[in-house]
């Protein structure tokens, strides 16, 4: 579980989150939402520890992060462009992350096999489609069993068939209790995937429902449609 509270963050006069307060639970898939510039990516890097807040409090899991690292060994994280060393091999890097998690017993290799990862092991880095490259990075992302899982656009560039693949094992390890958020410009993705919309604009949350909940409130059949006719009753 993920508590936010009071949260604030500027960047000179820029107020990018102001008094945030957000609770994400176990066992869902959350996604946070949102126009360019509204703090969605301010708010996740602050959750990842990469910017540190004015003011407020960050918990995961009931541990405190402001100022503790040790949290991020619970997390996982698949950014919207896969950046690793371009002249390292795939297994080079899968090894090197192994090595910088401390060479876990256990490791999840589930998406690895199911993208067929094998025949690309000895490529290096820089060699890779976009496809391929956002494979990678979803099978770190996963690799080390983490409880929190961050997904930012993680099928873009994605075959259907391996995006059919990674949507499949986001819904499993929800069921399995994991903490997923998720970033996506892509509505039907998070009208399949998020049991909870979270819509932040001006670095404030301006509403937050379950998904089931905004599509019955506004009448719509697609979730494009219903956060539009949300957030036109909002500014009215």
């Amino acid at each position: 579980m993920i508590l936010i509270q009071n949260l604030n963050k500027s960047f000179g006069k820029l107020r990018v989150l102001q008094d945030l307060n957000l609770d994400i639970h176990n066992g869902k898939v959350t996604a946070i939402l949102g126009p360019n510039g509204a703090g969605k990516t301010t708010l996740i890097k602050c959750l990842l520890g990469l910017v540190k807040p004015d003011s407020g409090s960050l918990k995961v899991n009931e541990t405190s992060i402001n100022g503790n690292a040790e949290y991020r060994h619970q997390i996982g994280y698949m950014p919207q462009i896969a950046r690793y060393p371009d002249n390292l091999t795939v297994q080079e890097i899968i090894e090197m992350v192994k090595d910088i998690r401390g060479n876990p017993d256990e490791t999840d290799e589930e998406l690895y096999h199911a993208f067929g990862l094998e025949s690309e092991l000895l490529k290096k880095f820089k060699t890779l489609s976009g496809g391929n490259r956002q494979k990678v990075s979803a099978v770190l992302a996963f690799l080390f069993r983490p409880s929190v899982v961050f997904l930012d656009e993680p099928t873009a560039g994605l075959d259907p068939v391996s995006s059919s693949c990674l949507k499949d094992k986001i819904k499993r390890e929800k069921d399995g209790g994991k903490t997923i958020i998720l970033t996506s410009h892509i509505m039907s993705e998070i009208q399949e995937l998020a049991d909870k919309i979270v819509y932040i604009m001006d670095g404030d949350i301006q509403f937050e429902m379950t998904t089931s909940e905004l599509l019955e409130a506004t009448g719509e059949a697609t979730l494009e449609r219903a956060i539009a006719r949300k957030m036109k009753g909002i500014a009215a």
